[in-house]
């Protein structure tokens, strides 16, 4: 399963269930994003060839980040540019999300383990401005 969240046409993140699994090669991100996802299942013997990545420039705006649940519950709120809170998800082990646009903020659910992959180098505390979120009884998890 593969879910995009998306407001008013731009799309906010993509989520990866744990259970989605599909031979072959399956890019879930436009082509223009500045962080890319994708899904590789192959079959023992399946030879990817060697390679090096060559120099592209690129500029990227906004910082997009991608978390791997190893273990755990997660609730994501999404938020749109101007901070207002659209909804919620709940990720669990083996999700995996990819926040592209607009604003998120998170309540561990259970102990949580997890991966996060962003780009670099690190800004510090310049590559985000932190705002008061929702209470809990304005929480609406869409499933």
């Amino acid at each position: 399963m593969v879910d995009y969240i998306r407001h008013n046409g731009v799309l906010l993140a993509v989520i990866v269930a744990e259970s989605f699994s599909e031979p072959g090669v399956h890019f879930f991100t436009p082509d223009e994003l500045s962080q890319q996802l994708a899904y590789m299942r192959h079959p023992a013997g399946k030879i990817i060839p060697p390679h090096v990545h060559t120099p592209v420039p690129r500029t990227v705006e906004y910082t997009q980040e991608v978390l791997v649940i190893k273990r755990g519950k997660l609730r994501v709120d999404f938020y749109d540019d101007e901070r207002r809170y659209l909804e919620s998800r709940i990720l669990t082990a083996g999700d995996v999300i990819l926040l592209a646009v607009g604003g998120h903020g998170f309540e561990v659910l259970e102990e949580i383990e997890m991966i996060e992959v962003k780009q670099g180098p690190y800004a510090g505390e310049q590559d985000k401005q932190r705002f008061p979120g929702i209470s809990a009884d304005q929480i609406k998890v869409l499933v």
